[in-house]
């Protein structure tokens, strides 16, 4: 059996049930996992939503147990690091707080007011009523910012691509950054934190999707045309994405 592997961030809709959630007992721990049965091997992979195993259909849960235990030590090990990351990734918007925006920062100024926000050049204004949920307040803000930012990129990649911009809605998933469905694409709003380029990059794969519904080399060809370079930004997605804070 093969060592847990990573899986990739952008998946078009699964067409198995959800995955079930179960527990198993490593050491003194009581570890919950995520099982996906009807996959063709036996893998384990470890992100910010836990423990997720996929294993073949039939596959007694005895062998897939045996299986984690086996790994026990790689899976305590980045259990305990992805809840670090998540911990130092946590920020609590205040008055002051920087934020990375689109490949720069902005400055959170908090005043008295309705609860509302302005947008300036390097200024992010709150201006909440007392004892208002600055960290509410704030993803409102840039879920706006992303919703007009984004829309003008799928705009202008969806010309290139020689097709009617389809509907855009945000998502707030954790580790995808997008899909594409006949409803239209959904992008994560967190893709306002990082370079305008990378959030290019998922626009044209999820476009690519409209032509071709899988990852066939007839979809990473429309990926190339319409982003040449889309290696090079995907491996710094993937490193950039771990960094983002979580408000």
């Amino acid at each position: 059996m093969s060592l847990p592997e990573q899986l990739s961030l952008f998946r078009l809709p699964p067409p198995s049930p959800s995955p079930k959630t179960r527990h198993v007992q490593i050491g003194n721990r009581i570890v919950s996992y995520t099982l996906d049965s009807g996959r063709r091997r036996l893998v384990m992979h470890v992100d910010e939503r836990g423990l997720r195993i996929a294993a073949p259909r039939g596959l007694g849960l005895a062998a897939i147990e045996a299986f984690v235990l086996e790994h026990s030590a790689w899976v305590l090990e980045k259990l305990d690091e992805f809840t670090a990351r998540q911990v130092r990734r946590q920020l609590a918007v205040r008055d002051g707080q920087r934020l990375p925006l689109l490949g720069g920062e902005v400055t959170v100024a908090v005043g008295r007011g309705g609860n509302r926000f302005r947008w300036f050049d390097t200024v992010l204004e709150l201006a909440a009523r007392p004892n208002a949920d600055l960290d509410a307040l704030a993803r409102r803000a840039l879920q706006h910012k992303a919703a007009e930012v984004f829309a003008e990129r799928l705009g202008y990649y969806a010309g290139r691509a020689g097709c009617t911009p389809p509907p855009l809605s945000l998502s707030s998933a954790r580790t995808r950054w997008g899909s594409c469905s006949a409803s239209g694409i959904r992008l994560n709003w967190r893709l306002v934190h990082l370079p305008l380029e990378l959030l290019d990059y998922v626009v044209t794969h999820e476009l690519a999707h409209l032509k071709e519904m899988n990852h066939s080399p007839q979809f990473w060809a429309e990926v190339e045309r319409l982003c040449p370079d889309w290696k090079t930004r995907r491996s710094e997605l993937k490193r950039r994405g771990g960094e983002i804070p979580l408000i």
